[in-house]
């Protein structure tokens, strides 16, 4: 993977929010499916339960919650400014840089889809804790998206968690990641999320087994046109290389948070009657078909049997 270094970023895409104060957040806590409490598989690590989760009803919007009470946040403008010639080896300029790639895709794909134009929104990085729409959040739910104030958010850590406990060490897998995110969203402006909250919250053949797999097809579909992504003039690319080797560091990402993958590693039974994203190989092959098609249109996973 190598980036364009003279790609201008659009820093309106996200925010800064530095560390949470861990204060009001309306009164309720993102609920984290799965089960409660810290102990079994969110004992492992809660971040994976709900890394590439973030969808509709997995965050039930439960607060009309604001984004107050950070401190230290820092200026992504200058931070990532092409006058600053080290911004790349800035997590949070890389991880700007791909959130970019992944909405510019979405403005072109999304009209294909039938609907209007696409609904570009913002994501957070934050520290130990935020307060969203959702509810308050602390580090340890991972990765999400909030379908109350329709944003990502992110403690950028998450990323050393990924690697050295599931050994998802490839740079890839960390846009694996937010395109997985931004898939939720596309979902949540479609009203998909909203069918799939209606449906199973558990089991091999769950709604929200299928919602998750359709969010790996369309982090899949993005990861083919990825390359083709423009910055913020519409001239220069993003990424000017994606090898091979980056989409299999994304393919081991999504098998290494499979369900069973996590029930074995929390040193329990494979139970698919709690399965909520899917199986390792499940995780694979959406990912792979939505990249081999390169089309979001084939990620139908709510009308076939075949998962």
């Amino acid at each position: 993977m190598e980036l364009n270094e003279r790609a201008e970023l659009d820093t309106s895409q996200a925010n800064d929010l530095g560390r949470g104060s861990g204060g009001s957040g309306g009164g309720f806590g993102i609920p984290i499916p799965g089960g409660g409490g810290r102990g079994g598989i969110i004992g492992i690590v809660v971040a994976v339960l709900v890394a590439l989760l973030g969808g509709g009803f997995g965050l039930n919007a439960m607060t009309n919650g604001d984004e107050g009470g950070q401190a230290g946040g820092t200026d992504l403008e200058q931070l990532c400014s092409t006058a600053n010639s080290e911004r790349l080896d800035d997590a949070r300029c890389r991880n700007l840089l791909y959130v970019n790639s992944i909405q510019d895709y979405w403005k072109k794909a999304y009209p294909e889809l039938g609907r209007s134009d696409y609904e570009v929104t913002t994501t957070n990085f934050f520290q130990a804790a935020v307060n969203t729409g959702c509810g308050q959040a602390d580090s340890g739910v991972g990765p999400f998206y909030c379908p109350a104030d329709r944003k990502v958010y992110i403690d950028l850590s998450f990323y050393d968690e990924l690697a050295s406990r599931f050994g998802a060490k490839g740079e890839f897998a960390q846009p694996y990641v937010l395109a997985h995110e931004y898939g939720h969203h596309v979902q949540n402006l479609l009203g998909t999320n909203a069918k799939a909250g209606q449906g199973d919250q558990s089991g091999p053949r769950s709604a929200s087994v299928r919602l998750e797999l359709q969010a790996d097809c369309y982090a899949g579909a993005w990861a083919r046109h990825a390359t083709e992504s423009k910055d913020k003039t519409g001239q220069q690319p993003l990424f000017k290389s994606i090898t091979e080797a980056d989409i299999s560091q994304a393919i081991d990402a999504a098998e290494a948070i499979g369900d069973d993958s996590i029930q074995e590693r929390s040193g329990g039974r494979v139970n698919p009657d709690q399965f909520t994203h899917g199986t390792s190989e499940q995780r694979k092959r959406w990912f792979n078909q939505g990249y081999d098609r390169g089309d979001p249109k084939t990620c139908d996973t709510f009308g076939t049997d075949q998962l």
